[in-house]
């Protein structure tokens, strides 16, 4: 691909430059900056994993997978399972204003770490001011493992969320919608 934009852009500037009075500029030069303009352009593209490839790589890591095939497209779908913590209301509520705004600065704060790090997929709080307050799914191959990040939160930590974890199970590779 590069190989071909880079002839692309070497003809039309050859050709774009015939009846124009001629600029010095070394060949070398215009195709180092084309290259380099390509590559900031286009992406490196990883080879696609099978299934079965997949599989093997969360397995070594640990994490717990099925898979099936699906009737109607026979695509093998490999499933994994994941943690879903959900964030409920603790029993130390007591905090002032003060107090609470800056708990909730370092849960975002958490939550934040957690999905830069790979360890969660995705949070968010609940719509409604019932006593689960929020979840969140964590891509890690433990319980345990689960259970220390999601615990490792300072609203948890301060008493004024509790932490409820169960496994999960999700097809890899399917977006939300």
């Amino acid at each position: 691909m590069k190989t071909l934009i880079t002839s692309f852009l070497l003809a039309l500037i050859v050709f774009s430059c015939k009846n124009e009075p001629k600029i010095e500029v070394p060949v070398e030069d215009v195709i180092e900056e084309v290259l380099v303009e390509v590559d900031s352009v286009v992406p490196e593209i990883e080879p696609i994993k099978t299934s079965k490839q997949l599989k093997d790589e969360l397995t070594s890591k640990g994490f717990k997978t099925f898979d099936y095939v699906d009737e109607k497209t026979k695509d093998t779908i490999l499933m994994q399972q994941y943690f879903m913590a959900f964030l409920k209301t603790g029993p130390i509520r007591g905090q002032n204003e003060e107090e609470t705004a800056e708990l909730q600065q370092l849960h975002m704060e958490h939550l934040t770490k957690m999905y830069e790090m790979g360890y969660a997929d995705i949070s968010g709080p609940f719509g409604d001011e019932g006593e689960l307050r929020g979840v969140t799914i964590y891509n890690v191959p433990t319980l345990k493992m689960a259970d220390s990040l999601a615990k490792a939160d300072p609203m948890v930590i301060a008493g004024r969320l509790e932490i409820e974890i169960h496994p999960w199970w999700a097809a890899k590779g399917f977006p939300l919608r």
